[in-house]
C-alpha cells in the first residue's frame, strides 16, 4: 500500500469495484480457513465413521468456534482501530497498534491454551457428549488447543493486513496452509491411522505455518508499517482503546457460541445420529457464513479508513452498496444448498439416517439466513465507524431473550429438534427490528457532511 493516503482506493476509488477487489480475497481466504477444521470432518467421516464425525464437527468444534470467535471479536478492535489510522495517514500510532494487536495476540493465546487443554473434559462432559464419542473429542479438543496460539497469530495478524487494505497476501497463505493440511490429514489419518489425534495435529501444524507466514510479512512487506518482534508489548492508551472496540464484538461472537453450545447440548441429547448430522450441517452452512463474514470484514474496513479520512459520504455509501452486494450473492447461496444439500452430505457419510436428518434440518433453516445479511453488514459498519456498544446490546438482546429461551424452555416441552432450528430466524427477525432503526439514527448523527 503506498504511503500517500490520496492513493488509497479505499477512500477515492469506485465503491463497488473496491469492494469487490478487497471482498473476493477475503472470501476466499475464509473458505479456505472453514476448511481446516471440514476437511478433518470429511477425512474421519469417511474413513473413520459416524461417531468420529461427530467427535470433530459436534460438541469439539462448538466449543473452538466459541474460542476463535471471542477472540476474532476482539481482534475486530484493533482492525477499526488500524484501519482509522491508515485512514488518516498515522504512522506512529500505526506501529504502536500493530505491535499492541500482536502482544494481545501473544498473552490472550497463553492463557486460553492452557484454560482450554485442562478443562477440555470436564466442559465436554458437561455439554453432554456421547458417550461413544467422548473420548475422540477429549482428544481432538486437547491438541487443538495447544495450538491455539497459532490460530490467535494469524487471526490477528491477517486482521492486521486486511485492515491497511491488503487482502491478497492472508488469501495466499491460507491457500498454501490448506493444502498443508489436507496432505497431513491424508498422511496422519489415512496411511499411519492415527484417528481423531492424526486430524487434530494435521491442523495445529498448517495452523502454526499460517502464522510465521502473516508474522514474516508484517515484518517485511509493508512502507506504512512494520512488526519488529522486539518492540512487541503493550501501550497502554492503544491497547484499550482497542480492547473498548473489540471486547463488545468479543462477548457478541461468544455469547452467539455460548447459545450454539447450549443448543449442541440438546443436539446432543438427541443421540449420535442427530450430533452426526448436526455436524455435517454445519460444516455445509459454512458456506454462507464465510461469504456473509467477508462482507461483513469489507464493510468495516471500507467504513474505518473512510471514517478516519472523514469521508462520511463514502461511509454510508459502501454500507449501500455492500448490502445489496451481500443480499443478492446470499441469495444465490441459499438457493444452492437448498437445493444441493442431499449429494453435499454424501461428502461426509454414507450413513443414510444420519443424511435424511441433515438434509430436513438444512431445508427448514437455510431460507431464512437472508435475515442475518442486514445484521451482519450494519453491525460492521457500525463496528467500522468505533460504533460497538449499542449493536452488541441489541443482538445480545436477540439471542439471549428469545433464542436461548426456546433452546431451554421450549424444545423440552416440544422434544423436536425443529424448536432448536427456529430459534435462530426467530432471534434475528428481533434483532433486525431494533438494530436497523438505531443504524438510521447513527448515521443522522455521526455521518452527517
Amino acid at each position: 500500500m503506498n504511503e500517500n493516503k490520496t492513493t488509497n482506493p479505499i477512500i477515492s476509488g469506485v465503491i463497488w469495484k473496491q469492494l469487490l477487489i478487497f471482498f473476493f480475497p477475503i472470501v476466499v481466504g475464509t473458505f479456505f480457513q472453514q476448511l481446516y477444521n471440514t476437511v478433518d470432518a470429511i477425512i474421519v467421516g469417511r474413513f473413520v465413521g459416524k461417531q468420529a464425525l461427530a467427535s470433530v464437527g459436534g460438541s469439539a468444534a462448538v466449543l473452538s468456534n466459541l474460542v476463535i470467535g471471542f477472540f476474532t471479536g476482539l481482534s475486530a478492535g484493533a482492525t477499526v482501530v488500524i484501519s482509522q489510522f491508515c485512514g488518516a495517514g498515522d504512522k506512529k500510532n500505526l506501529q504502536d497498534g500493530l505491535h499492541t494487536a500482536y502482544a494481545s495476540a501473544l498473552l490472550f493465546g497463553v492463557i486460553i491454551s492452557i484454560i482450554g487443554f485442562f478443562s477440555a473434559s470436564w466442559v465436554l462432559e458437561v455439554m453432554q457428549t456421547p458417550k461413544d464419542v467422548l473420548a475422540d473429542s477429549v482428544v481432538y479438543l486437547k491438541i487443538y488447543f495447544c495450538g491455539i496460539l497459532f490460530t490467535f497469530i494469524y487471526n490477528m495478524g491477517s486482521s492486521i493486513m486486511r485492515a491497511v487494505g491488503d487482502s491478497r497476501r492472508p488469501l495466499i497463505y491460507l491457500i498454501i496452509c490448506c493444502f498443508i493440511n489436507i496432505v497431513l490429514d491424508l498422511l496422519f489419518v489415512v496411511v499411519f491411522h492415527m484417528g481423531i489425534a492424526g486430524a487434530a495435529l494435521a491442523t495445529l501444524i498448517s495452523q502454526a505455518v499460517s502464522a510465521i507466514l502473516v508474522t514474516k510479512a508484517l515484518a517485511s512487506s509493508y512502507k506504512i508499517l512494520k512488526l519488529h518482534l522486539r518492540e512487541i508489548r503493550l501501550h497502554s492508551t492503544l491497547f484499550k482503546s482497542e480492547f473498548k472496540i473489540g471486547l463488545p464484538s468479543g462477548i457478541q461472537s461468544c455469547l452467539y457460541a455460548i447459545t450454539n453450545i447450549i443448543i449442541q447440548t440438546s443436539i446432543n441429547g438427541f443421540g449420535t445420529d442427530t450430533a452426526a448430522a448436526w455436524a455435517a450441517y454445519g460444516k455445509l452452512d459454512a458456506i454462507f457464513w464465510t461469504v456473509c463474514g467477508a462482507f461483513g470484514i469489507a464493510v468495516t474496513t471500507f467504513a474505518g479508513q473512510n471514517y478516519g479520512a472523514q469521508k462520511y459520504d463514502r461511509v454510508k455509501k459502501s454500507t449501500r452498496v455492500c448490502l445489496l452486494m451481500a443480499l443478492g450473492t446470499s441469495f444465490v447461496l441459499v438457493t444452492f444448498l437448498f437445493l444441493a444439500c442431499r449429494p453435499l452430505y454424501h461428502i461426509f457419510t454414507t450413513d443414510q439416517k444420519v443424511i435424511d436428518t441433515g438434509v430436513w434440518m438444512l431445508r427448514l433453516i437455510v431460507p431464512s439466513y437472508m435475515l442475518f445479511v442486514f445484521i451482519e453488514i450494519l453491525s460492521g459498519s457500525l463496528r467500522g465507524i468505533g460504533d460497538v456498544i449499542i449493536p452488541t446490546l441489541i443482538t445480545l438482546g436477540g439471542v439471549c431473550l428469545v433464542r436461548v429461551p426456546m433452546a431451554l424452555i421450549l424444545t423440552p416441552m416440544t422434544g423436536e429438534v425443529s424448536t432448536l432450528i427456529y430459534s435462530y430466524p426467530v432471534s434475528w427477525g428481533v434483532t433486525i427490528l431494533l438494530l436497523i432503526p438505531y443504524f438510521f439514527y447513527i448515521k443522522k448523527k455521526k455521518l452527517s457532511e
